[in-house]
């Protein structure tokens, strides 16, 4: 078989008849077809001509799959959420694992509440609030410690006097008060109490 005026992208298969490679057309085979006009068309969202070939494309929010359709890429899988992820309707929700957590401005990361500064946290007057990563606890305040005692924890006043853990005067005398103590001088000396003379 000959084709006189020759197949540029094709094979001759009989006199002057030429079958074309797949993306061309023509007589003779050197027609660039334009797949993004066939019925049906190849691709879901967008498609560009190539020579010899065509490319699929995707709107935003999209990822073209294997299969040339498009995907939403906003799923729990392509989203990268932190911690946990939940899909509503179409819509992706990065979660946080606690109340004492909110997310991010990038809305995939949780940031820590401080819920001492805030005054969400309530502890009762002799203990204060230490903020933790997504929580708080109540600390016994200073001049206070945890005890057990009458079948529960209580925060009981520290007798510094008898711990010694007191800055008095050599020459003073310690006073345990609540959360605290006081030094006084002795009989015969006078000062602060944390010095006496």
């Amino acid at each position: 078989a000959t084709c006189g005026h020759g197949c540029k992208y094709g094979e001759c298969k009989g006199p002057n008849k030429c079958k074309c490679f797949p993306g061309f057309t023509g007589k003779t085979c050197n027609q660039d077809l334009n797949e993004c006009g066939l019925k049906p068309r190849p691709c879901e969202h967008r498609c560009m001509n190539t020579h010899g070939s065509y490319k699929c494309y995707c709107l935003n929010g999209y990822m073209l799959m294997p299969d040339g359709t498009c995907a939403s890429s906003r799923t729990c899988a392509m989203v990268n959420c932190q911690y946990g992820c939940e899909e509503v309707k179409g819509q992706v929700q990065c979660l946080c694992p606690s109340g004492g957590l909110q997310l991010g401005p990038n809305g995939r990361t949780c940031i820590d509440i401080d819920e001492c500064s805030t005054g969400k946290a309530v502890c009762s007057y002799n203990r204060r609030c230490v903020n933790t990563f997504g929580s708080f606890y109540c600390k016994c305040q200073l001049g206070y410690e945890l005890k057990y005692t009458s079948g529960r924890y209580n925060c009981v006043d520290v007798n510094e006097c008898v711990t010694n853990t007191h800055r008095c005067n050599l020459h003073a005398e310690c006073l345990n008060t609540q959360g605290s103590f006081q030094c006084k001088c002795k009989q015969g000396y006078q000062g602060s109490g944390f010095d006496c003379a």
